[in-house]
């Protein structure tokens, strides 16, 4: 209906079920599922931003689900969890030279990432502390079939080579064991005033080379909460969190067939938290914190000296490369949070958070991350009337995302072939974008019938038609049979030098209508 050449297809499956088996026993079922079918088809409209669209993007199509039992089992002053759960995703990226599936493939993956989870942990209460233990274990397997063009060879008219072309070609297969130990303490102090919660945490796995020793990965945490008075608290926590790198890292070949990613350590972030809690009302809460993130053996493109962290939101499979985790990061800020809970028929969220986000490549120099977008603002209204009519404001504001400007001849001589152009990555995230501020509307009617209730909603997504800048993107002019416009009236060469360059400001404003209604029974 607004004539958008790309075509996306979403259904999500969701459902609960609770049993309890007797006084002491229950069993809970959860199963979540996904597909999505992102296709293209020509406008009946078209202009370069539309053909761009369908010439620049892959075809994506996804399905994925996540099943899981939890029994929880009363015990004497405490209870047992036992869970164990399935996750999947089917991924597959297909992408053509000028958009043409008859013509070079540019981009195909085709991959598959299965987790099967054992989750053990018990808490109980002893004069007064409280404690958790727990174990857990996965067992993941990971498959992907890969080709990535990263650049085009090209040669001169005499047939000489003006530049090597570049690709990726893999199909990697993994499997392994991944598994964890963790405890939790908590004990209150000087007539409950003082809160103290501490806890321990190590992670293992049996690919990586280190992946075996529990002192790499020993994460201590420690939480303080000291109530000043009824209505004010003081909360502060320090801790160490780990995590594996991605699949898609830890599955790459190179040439040889060689993971050579394997000895890779597990990435680490420190977070330092502290704040202020503000509760002069059951229903109203506020709260104002300061937080620092440091991180450590963050993961780096080795080919081209960049952190991954820097390289945004992007349909490529990141990670697909050889990769160094030299690199380090950090993130700090401040957040205030305002929150009204629905007692009668309003309800409110009002955050706002300031903050900075840098991450090094290969050089050990910070430079601002893909994320670092300085102001976020987030605000949420919702009121009831009566007859089951409700009424929902949103408004989201953030501050101009960094972005990195074209490598302009580079981008002219690959763009036939890979269908974008390619950053100039000496000036790494040096522009920013606009700032990005949306406001929605939703208006909701219930219906309540004995047996289940019917919801018919409208949804106005942008309503105030403001723009939402986006990254620019570079492609070729076009006359106006689709066909290249060129400098001299010739056929566009495969290096691109007789075609005009055209810079896409990627900013217009949408304006999106929904209707759609839920059945809860």
């Amino acid at each position: 209906m607004i004539d958008l050449p790309i075509r996306p297809s979403y259904w999500d499956f969701q459902f609960k079920v609770t049993h309890k088996l007797n006084d002491k026993t229950t069993l809970t079922a959860i199963g979540l599922g996904a597909i999505d079918d992102f296709s293209f088809a020509v406008p009946k409209d078209s202009s370069p931003e539309k053909e761009y669209a369908l010439r620049a993007n892959p075809i994506i199509a996804q399905n994925s689900y996540t099943l899981g039992l939890t029994l929880r089992h009363l015990i004497n002053k405490g209870y047992l969890n036992f869970a164990v759960s399935r996750n999947y995703l089917d991924n597959q990226l297909d992408k053509f030279e000028d958009g043409n599936a008859d013509s070079t493939r540019t981009l195909g993956s085709f991959s598959h990432e299965i987790e099967n989870k054992l989750r053990l942990d018990m808490t109980k209460n002893v004069n007064g502390f409280k404690y958790t233990v727990g174990a857990s274990a996965q067992y993941v397997q990971y498959d992907n079939d890969l080709f990535s063009q990263v650049r085009k060879e090209v040669r001169d008219a005499e047939g000489n080579i003006v530049q090597p072309g570049y690709s990726i070609r893999f199909n990697t297969d993994i499997d392994f064991v991944k598994y964890g130990f963790f405890a939790q303490l908590t004990k209150a102090f000087l007539a409950n005033k003082l809160s103290v919660s501490a806890g321990i945490r190590t992670d293992m796995n049996t690919f990586t080379k280190d992946g075996g020793d529990p002192l790499e990965t020993l994460s201590p945490r420690l939480a303080l909460s000291y109530s000043l008075d009824d209505q004010w608290n003081i909360n502060a926590s320090v801790g160490r969190y780990y995590k594996i790198p991605v699949y898609t890292i830890l599955g790459f070949k190179d040439d040889q067939g060689s993971f050579v990613n394997r000895d890779l350590r597990y990435i680490r972030s420190d977070h330092f938290v502290a704040g202020l809690e503000y509760l002069p009302r059951d229903d109203v809460r506020f709260t104002l914190e300061g937080f620092y993130k440091r991180y450590a053996n963050y993961p780096v493109s080795i080919l081209r000296g960049i952190s991954l962290a820097n390289e945004g939101a992007d349909f490529g499979a990141i990670g697909n490369e050889q990769i160094t985790d030299s690199g380090e990061g950090r993130t700090y800020g401040a957040e205030l949070f305002v929150q009204k809970k629905l007692t009668r028929k309003t309800f409110y969220i009002f955050t706002y958070t300031w903050y900075r986000s840098e991450f090094s490549g290969l050089d050990g120099k910070f430079v601002r991350s893909s994320w670092d977008n300085r102001h976020l603002v987030s605000a949420l209204l919702g009121q009831k009337f009566t007859k089951g009519w409700e009424l929902g404001l949103k408004f989201r504001l953030a501050g101009g995302a960094p972005y990195t400007p074209f490598d302009l001849a580079a981008s002219r001589t690959n763009y036939l072939s890979l269908g974008t152009g390619i950053q100039d990555l000496t000036q790494l995230n040096a522009n920013r974008l606009g700032v990005f501020s949306q406001v929605d509307v939703r208006v909701d009617k219930k219906w309540n019938y004995r047996r289940f209730t019917l919801d018919v909603y409208l949804d106005f997504q942008n309503v105030l038609l403001s723009k939402t800048p986006g990254p620019p993107d570079y492609t070729f002019e076009r006359n106006e049979d689709g066909s290249y416009s060129t400098l001299d009236g010739q056929r566009v060469q495969p290096d691109g030098s007789n075609a005009i360059p055209l810079i896409l400001e990627d900013d217009d404003p949408f304006f999106l209508p929904t209707i759609g209604f839920i059945i809860e029974f």
